[in-house]
């Protein structure tokens, strides 16, 4: 990963999932319902207005500091977060990349816990004994699953990219495993990490020093906290 002059990772903008979620665990209901699939599920009009307010960031800086590539995750909350923040930019043209996916929860998709615990309390106990990092719910992903097709997204960008400024718009489970990966993280200290919520449309970054990339930025938002908006 030394090649890049930084890499900088953004969770997607607040979608109708994540306002659905947080009304689900507010009333402690079993699952969530907004009949879409987990890719085409869209950005509230909160997370739209956090997209413009990233790329008035983009737009912020020096020309010779801005992103010299944007990739991003195809699920329509991450697309269309990329491309409302470019707007403000024009350039670069975004590219997309299935690897840069949200984890895929298989047969607890839309469950909230208490939906899990009464519905399929076999992998609840399966969970707790397998541990957050490498349990696999079926037709799902785990954490480990993640990681793997992420290092090969950023082994990806590390070699087309060389000297590159690259942005990454994509979700919170990516960027806490590009911190694993980055940072050469234990499962321990990932999983203390994962504790502290990305928030939507943050900003992670690291950047070279000494020939390494360092984390100089994790879940900022002063983009979001000069327009007001919620994070």
């Amino acid at each position: 990963m030394s090649a890049l002059e930084w890499l900088a990772m953004v969770r997607h903008g607040e979608s109708i999932g994540n306002v659905a979620w947080r009304a689900a665990e507010a009333d402690q209901l079993d699952e969530i319902e907004i009949g879409l699939r987990d890719a085409d599920v869209p950005l509230s009009d909160t997370g739209r207005r956090q997209a413009a307010a990233l790329g008035r960031r983009l737009a912020a800086m020096p020309p010779g500091e801005r992103p010299t590539a944007v990739l991003s995750s195809p699920y329509v909350r991450a697309a269309e977060t990329a491309r409302i923040a470019l707007a403000e930019i024009g350039d670069p043209p975004i590219r997309f990349d299935e690897r840069l996916r949200d984890r895929e929860t298989g047969v607890l998709f839309g469950l909230t816990a208490w939906g899990i615990a009464a519905r399929h309390p076999e992998e609840a106990a399966r969970k707790r004994l397998t541990g957050k990092f490498y349990y696999r719910p079926p037709g799902g992903e785990s954490w480990a699953d993640v990681a793997l097709r992420l290092r090969s997204a950023l082994s990806d960008i590390e070699r087309e990219h060389p000297d590159g400024r690259v942005l990454v718009v994509a979700h919170d489970a990516v960027v806490t495993l590009t911190r694993y990966i980055v940072e050469r993280l234990t499962e321990q200290q990932v999983l203390q990490i994962e504790r502290t919520l990305v928030p939507n449309a943050s900003l992670t970054m690291w950047a070279r020093q000494d020939g390494e990339l360092r984390l100089v930025a994790f879940n900022n938002t002063e983009h979001l906290d000069a327009d007001g908006l919620p994070v």
